[in-house]
Parts: C-alpha cells; sequence; structure tokens
C-alpha cells in the first residue's frame, strides 16, 4: 500500500509555560509564528523537547487544540501521544483527531522493558486503533529500549505506520535502517532526531529531522535541508559548523543530562520568544550560564545572517 512520503525540518516545539499549571499562550503563539515564518515543515507537540510527559493532560489538550487552532492548516501538526496507558495514549489520538491534527507520533512505554515481539504487538494495537497516520519514534536514551531493525521492517508493513523518527543517535543504526527498510518501503518516512546527523543522514537517503535548534533558527535547518537535497556540498558544509555551533554553544553550557532543553528555552527566552519556566523537578539555568547563552546567541544571529 502506498503512503505519502514527508520530507523536510519537523520542529519539535518546546511548550511554553508561565509555571506548571499553566500554558503561556502569548509565548505559544510567538514560537508558532516564529517557526511557521521560519519555513519549517511541521510543527511537533509534546515530544522529548516539549516536556511532553512533564505537562498534565489538561495542558496537553489545551496546547494541541490552541496550536491547531492557531496555526490554522499554515504547517501539518504531530502530536505526541506516548504514554505507558495505552488506553490513555488512545485517548489523547482521539482528541488530536477532533482538533484537526495531522499525525501522531509515539514513543515505547518507558516503565517495564518490552520484548521486540512486545514492541511489534504495542505499535501494531496502537496504529489498528488510532484515527491518523502514526510514527515511530525510538529514543532509547529516554525508554531504555531500541526498536530493532527487524521489527521496524515488520512495522512498515502496516498501512497506518507511515514513517518514524530516529534519536538514537546512532549513525550505524540509522544507515541500516535506510538500507534494509528503504529497500521495501521507498515511502516509508525515516527522519533523524539529533540535529547533528542530519546532512550526514540525509546524503544517504534520510528525508528530513526532527531538530530541536530549529526552535531557535528555523532558517538554518530548511536551509540545510534545501542544501542536502540540492546536493550543494560547500553551502552544507557552512551550515552545518552553525548547526554544531548550535549544540556546543547553546545545548551544552548548562551541565546537566538534558542540558539541550534548558539552554534551548533559555536561549528562546534571551530572545523574548517565551518565558524561561521548565517543568519541576528541573531547574532552569543559572544567572551565569544564561547570560552566555544570550551572548552566544547574538553571535551565532549575526553568524546565520551572513551565511544565509
Amino acid at each position: 500500500m502506498s503512503k505519502n512520503l514527508f520530507e523536510g525540518i519537523i520542529t519539535p516545539m518546546v511548550t511554553p509555560l508561565t509555571d506548571r499549571e499553566n500554558i503561556d499562550i502569548k509565548g505559544l503563539e510567538k514560537l508558532l509564528d516564529h517557526l511557521v515564518n521560519g519555513g519549517v515543515n511541521g510543527i511537533f507537540l509534546m515530544g522529548t523537547t516539549g516536556e511532553g510527559t512533564s505537562i498534565s493532560y489538561r495542558m496537553r489538550k489545551e496546547l494541541i487544540r490552541h496550536s491547531v487552532e492557531y496555526v490554522n492548516h499554515r504547517v501539518p501538526i504531530f502530536v505526541s501521544i506516548a504514554d505507558c496507558c495505552i488506553e490513555e495514549s488512545l485517548n489523547m489520538a482521539r482528541y488530536a483527531k477532533e482538533c484537526g491534527a495531522t499525525y501522531l507520533v509515539t514513543a515505547l512505554p518507558f516503565y517495564l522493558g518490552l520484548t521486540q515481539k512486545e514492541i511489534i504487538n504495542y505499535y501494531t494495537t496502537i496504529a489498528d486503533n488510532v484515527p491518523l497516520p502514526l510514527f515511530l519514534y525510538n529514543i532509547p536514551a529516554q525508554t531504555q529500549l531500541m526498536i530493532s531493525v527487524d521489527a521496524v521492517k515488520t512495522l512498515a508493513n502496516h498501512p497506518n505506520i507511515i514513517g518514524m523518527k530516529d534519536s538514537s543517535g546512532n549513525g550505524t543504526y540509522f544507515n541500516t535502517l535506510l538500507a534494509e527498510v528503504k529497500a521495501n518501503h521507498p515511502d516509508f518516512t525515516i527522519l533523524v532526531g539529533p540535529d547533528e546527523m542530519l546532512a550526514s543522514t540525509m546524503t544517504l537517503g534520510g528525508n528530513g529531522g526532527v531538530n530541536s535548534g530549529s526552535n531557535l533558527f528555523p532558517e538554518l535547518y530548511v536551509n540545510l535541508f534545501k542544501a542536502c537535497k540540492a546536493k550543494d556540498t560547500e553551502r552544507i558544509l557552512k551550515l552545518q559548523k552553525l548547526v554544531m555551533k548550535v549544540s556546543t554553544e547553546v545545548y551544552s553550557i548548562d551541565k546537566s543530562s538534558v542540558s539541550f532543553l534548558k539552554g534551548l528555552k533559555a536561549a528562546l527566552f534571551t530572545e523574548g520568544l517565551i518565558t524561561d519556566y521548565i517543568c519541576e523537578p528541573l531547574e532552569r539555568v543559572n544567572d551565569v550560564d544564561l547570560e552566555i547563552i544570550r551572548k552566544n546567541v547574538a553571535e551565532l544571529k549575526r553568524q546565520i545572517s551572513q551565511t544565509l
């Protein structure tokens, strides 16, 4: 059965918050406009970067509803339905459909270890019962589970499973996916998570990225995607260098295990797009690191502007 191949840059959007009980609606609207105007091909709600497992179900629904309404079909909306309870995932999927979302994404339940057979059964059950096309989401750092290439090959046969986001950061695994899954399913979308791997994975046939840095600099990642499609090596190298600087100068200032998220929210705060509130028990970056990030973002903006 033919599937519609999706290509491009999808932003795993941060969730703007005023406190642990409330979405920052003004910040949300500013951020959504920033992403759409920056040319991204889709917006992914409640992924890892969006702190999806940390906000309440009430807030998740508010975020879906308001985002879909505000974007108003300007770009597709991807919604995470990841949950340890299948019924809660299905409830969220139905709500996303009612609101007008375009695609669903789900990572594996993170609490109980699953066998590969159980992983296949899990995704098959979800795909059989959701009202929108589904993307697999491989993120072993958070779930402690890896979706095997054989499992992906099996799941790619399901008519409602149309693609996958791989955030493993494992280049050999990603290349094996491209070689073994794409061979029989050329219309199965395979997207990379880590920003740093966008260019290298597209060279071998990847379809784009779900890249956190596109929250901050959407044009950079969109232009890198376009350069990859055009096989413009000189431009790829220039843009890739800037992507790597985002990693070192925004993501890596705070030294915690989720420094990318803290740095990204801090950077967006310095740009006046959102507050720097981050879901408890995580803590926002300290004042010293915030000033370092502020200066780094200003310099990155200058360099990106010169390059683009």
